[in-house]
This record gives C-alpha cells, structure tokens and sequence, in this order.
C-alpha cells in the first residue's frame, strides 16, 4: 500500500488532559479532520501532565485521518512553572522577577532536550538561561 499523502499539518499548544474544543475548532475546521477523535486522543495521551501546556503537531492525510505528534512544554512555561509566577518581566532590562537555582535550569534543560536544538546537556542549559533572561529571571551560577 502506498504511503498517505499528506494534506495538513497544524501546531496545537493545549492543556494537557483538557484540550479546548474551540481551540481544535478554530485549527482544524478547515483541515476536514474529526476533531472529537483528536481531542479523545490527546486527552488520553496527555492526561498524567494535567495542567501543563503540552504542543501537538497533528499531520491530517488526504482521507482524513490524523496523526499526533507530542512536543515537551514551552521553555517560558517550565520557567514560570518551577518560579510559580504567571508572566515574566514586562521588561527583562530592569525588572527581575524571579531567580532560578542551577538545579532548576538543569532540570528544565534535561525535560526539553529532545526538542532542543542542542547536542548535549551544557548547550540546553545555555538555551534554557538565555529564554529566563528574556524573561526577566535570573539564573544563578
């Protein structure tokens, strides 16, 4: 059997184990994709990060079924999760708003390094501070 031709790729950032139907609605309305079959999908696989933003690429082929593609959580939201505020610096210039540890960095840069564009660990640090001082976090060293 040759291989599905595919029609569609959308890039979904939703909540994990509770993706919005109107979020799904307004990508993938015009994809003709059945968008309860996804959302029961993602619901299913996401459900143990509940309350994170889990990425989704979802690749729609030419007879309408669908594929999922799981990405690891935004940067900046790893950042505000382990400082537990809800935004960064208004400006990053001369506002801090939080320190991260070394260890804190360490960890995020661990969890996103599969999606980073990076070779190894001490790169997806270096990635991972330089996102926290845009956002007006300080890294300790």
């Amino acid at each position: 059997m040759p291989p599905k031709k595919k029609t569609h790729e959308v890039t979904l950032a939703l909540e994990a184990g509770n993706a919005a139907m109107v979020d799904l609605g307004k990508m993938l309305g015009p994809t003709g994709a059945n968008m309860r079959a996804v959302k029961v999908e993602y619901d299913e696989a996401t459900a143990k990060n509940r309350g994170e933003i889990i990425p989704v690429i979802v690749s729609v082929y030419e007879d309408r079924s669908h594929t999922l593609a799981y990405k690891t959580p935004p940067t900046s939201f790893l950042i505000r999760k382990s400082l537990g505020i809800q935004s960064g610096a208004a400006n990053p210039l001369t506002t801090t708003v939080g320190t991260l540890s070394a260890q804190q960095v360490k960890e995020i840069a661990e969890r996103k390094l599969v999606d980073l564009n990076a070779n190894d660990l001490d790169a997806a640090i270096k990635i991972v501070s330089g996102t926290a001082r845009s956002m007006g976090v300080k890294v300790a060293s």
